[in-house]
C-alpha cells in the first residue's frame, strides 16, 4: 500500500494533487505545529500576469506552538472569504473555465467552520472529488499512534500503523528522510518529482506553480487528469 502524508494546504498547486493521486491512502497531517508564512492558509493566483496571494488570516491569540487542528481563522472569516472570492473573480473573470471553477470555489467558501484544519481539509476533499481523484484521505489526528520524538520517526510510525509498504513524499523532503531508515522498517521510500506542467494562461510568459485554482480556470477536467499523471517517482 502506497501512503502519502502532507499538511493541509489551501487550494495547493497541482503537485500536491499529483502526490495524492499517486497514493492508495493519503494522510492530512493536521496535528503538527502550525508554521506561519506557509501554505496552510494562503496560496498564489495569477494577477495581471504575475503571482498574487489570496490569504485567509489566522487568529493571533493562539500560541505559536499550537498544532494546525487547534488553530482558527480570524473573527471576520466570512468577510475574508468574500474578499478572497472577489480577488479570484477579478483575476479570472475572462478565463475559459471561469464560471464552473468560480462556482466551485464559492461552494468551498460556503463552509462556515472556522477551524483551519477542518476547513482546509474540506477544500482538499472537494478538489479531489471535482478532479475525480479517488484516493482515501485520513486525518492524522484521528489515528491512535505512538508518541515518537523525531519527525522522521513519527512519519514511519504512521506508515506502520496504516500498513504501508511504500511511502511517497514530495521531492522537497529528499534531504529530510533516509531511505535506509525506512527500509529498516520494511518501507520503501520514494519521492515524487513533478514534471513541467504548462498550459495557456492569458499571456506569456507562463507563470508556474500557482494554486490549483489557476489550473482549473484554464483547463478542462480531461486536461487536468493528464497533468496529474505528469510525475515521476525517484
Amino acid at each position: 500500500m502506497k501512503l502519502g502524508i502532507m499538511q493541509p494546504y489551501l487550494f495547493p498547486y497541482i503537485g500536491y494533487f499529483q502526490l495524492i493521486a499517486a497514493c492508495d491512502r493519503f494522510v492530512i497531517y493536521d496535528d503538527v505545529q502550525y508554521i506561519k508564512g506557509g501554505w496552510i492558509n494562503r496560496n498564489r493566483i495569477l494577477v495581471n500576469g504575475a503571482p498574487g496571494y489570496i490569504t485567509l488570516p489566522i487568529r493571533k491569540d493562539a500560541s505559536h506552538l499550537d498544532p494546525i487542528r487547534q488553530r482558527r481563522f480570524a473573527p471576520d472569516f466570512g468577510k475574508q472569504k468574500a474578499r478572497a472570492a472577489g480577488q479570484i473573480e477579478a483575476a479570472y473573470r475572462n478565463a475559459p473555465f471561469f464560471r464552473s471553477t468560480y462556482d466551485f470555489v464559492l461552494e468551498c467558501f460556503q463552509a462556515a467552520d472556522d477551524n483551519v484544519a477542518s476547513f482546509v481539509t474540506q477544500t482538499i476533499r472537494r478538489c479531489c472529488e471535482h478532479l475525480k481523484i479517488t484516493t482515501s484521505l485520513v486525518l492524522s489526528s484521528s489515528l491512535v499512534k505512538e508518541d515518537t520524538p523525531g519527525a522522521e520517526d513519527r512519519v514511519i510510525a504512521i506508515n506502520k500503523l496504516l500498513g504501508a509498504d511504500t511511502y511517497i513524499n514530495a521531492i522537497g523532503g529528499a534531504d529530510l528522510y533516509s531511505r535506509e531508515n525506512f527500509a529498516r522498517h520494511g518501507i520503501q521510500l520514494q519521492f515524487l518529482q513533478t514534471r513541467e506542467v504548462r498550459y495557456s494562461q492569458f499571456s506569456e510568459p507562463f507563470v508556474p506553480l500557482l494554486s490549483i485554482i489557476d489550473v482549473m480556470m484554464f483547463n478542462s477536467k480531461e486536461a487536468i487528469s493528464e497533468f496529474l499523471g505528469m510525475r515521476d517517482l525517484v
